[in-house]
């Protein structure tokens, strides 16, 4: 494993969240981060892009490569594409989005997992965040391991990574075809696999390739991480309204095990997900996957697309 493990940090206009995000790196003293700034979405866009990148080449605590893009590639795409590369160059990356903030430990933490764990290829990825609603009863102090992975700062290896480049459909009717439940871990990881091309999504197709593969994520305890960017200017969550994943910081970072726990999975994991998540639909008027719904999707994105083009102009 490379000596330094990176931060990859995502970063588009939000300036104070960027702020609070780059704080807790630098108290965390984290060497080397590889910043992807996204292009503009809209003339608008542009003056906090520019005032992003500033921020950014400031930097001088660490090693900083910055990556400024032309075009606006939207949080799914920036993100594949940037994991992708920078797995190419190190074999493992911590990854932060600009709205995450993180206690003290964070990165010592998830750095140590991802060295306990870099030759067990039944685990695909690590990450500081987890929510009451779905952390097994009988956890106390001490990771455990969960089949769904996070999105929310999180690490992985080059190895785990590999298939990333099919999308989420394919990834889901390969489990189908090999008769895994695809509702595992709730119902709603199959709505967004419908959705991925849409809302350029990508956390659902990490996650259909950690159920083919039966990979296992690590998860903390409790969360050591909270997400800030709820709001109009977030790529998902607009609004506080029906919203029940928000969590709070703990005082402190857990210890690092002296002994780290068995990769097998919490079996209380996949009941929590579909309480919380939803359970199989009794019936479906139609299958879910196949050439015909993927054929559909790829026909409204393309008029979504010349929509967009069109209220530009």
């Amino acid at each position: 494993m490379d000596s330094a493990v990176p931060v990859i940090l995502f970063a588009y206009t939000r300036i104070d969240l960027l702020m609070r995000t780059l704080d807790c790196l630098r108290a965390d003293q984290v060497p080397l981060i590889y910043a992807f700034s996204d292009g503009p979405k809209t003339p608008a866009d542009t003056e906090n892009v520019n005032r992003v990148r500033q921020i950014l080449r400031k930097i001088d605590w660490c090693d900083l490569h910055l990556v400024e893009r032309d075009q606006n590639y939207g949080l799914g795409k920036s993100i594949m594409d940037g994991v992708t590369q920078i797995l190419e160059k190190h074999e493992t990356a911590i990854i932060f989005e600009d709205d995450l903030v993180c206690v003290p430990g964070t990165y010592k933490y998830l750095c140590a997992a991802l060295e306990r764990y870099k030759d067990d290829k039944s685990v695909m990825s690590v990450t500081g965040w987890a929510h009451p609603l779905t952390t097994p009863s009988d956890v106390v102090d001490q990771p455990y391991f969960d089949g769904r992975t996070e999105c929310y700062v999180w690490g992985t290896w080059r190895r785990a990574w590999e298939g990333m480049d099919r999308d989420a459909l394919s990834l889901m009717e390969e489990c189908e075809r090999r008769g895994i439940d695809i509702y595992r871990y709730g119902a709603d990881l199959v709505k967004m696999a419908k959705m991925e091309k849409i809302k350029n999504l990508w956390a659902v197709r990490f996650s259909y390739l950690h159920i083919l593969n039966q990979g296992l994520c690590l998860r903390p305890p409790y969360s050591i991480v909270k997400h800030l960017g709820i709001g109009e200017e977030s790529a998902n969550v607009k609004s506080f309204a029906g919203y029940k994943w928000y969590v709070d910081l703990p005082r402190a970072c857990p210890p690092i095990p002296e002994v780290w726990p068995s990769a097998r999975e919490n079996l209380e994991c996949p009941v929590l997900w579909q309480k919380e998540c939803g359970i199989r639909p009794k019936q479906t008027a139609a299958p879910i996957d196949g050439k015909y719904f993927r054929w559909f999707m790829d026909v409204k994105l393309f008029f979504k697309k010349i929509i967009k083009t069109l209220r530009r102009k």
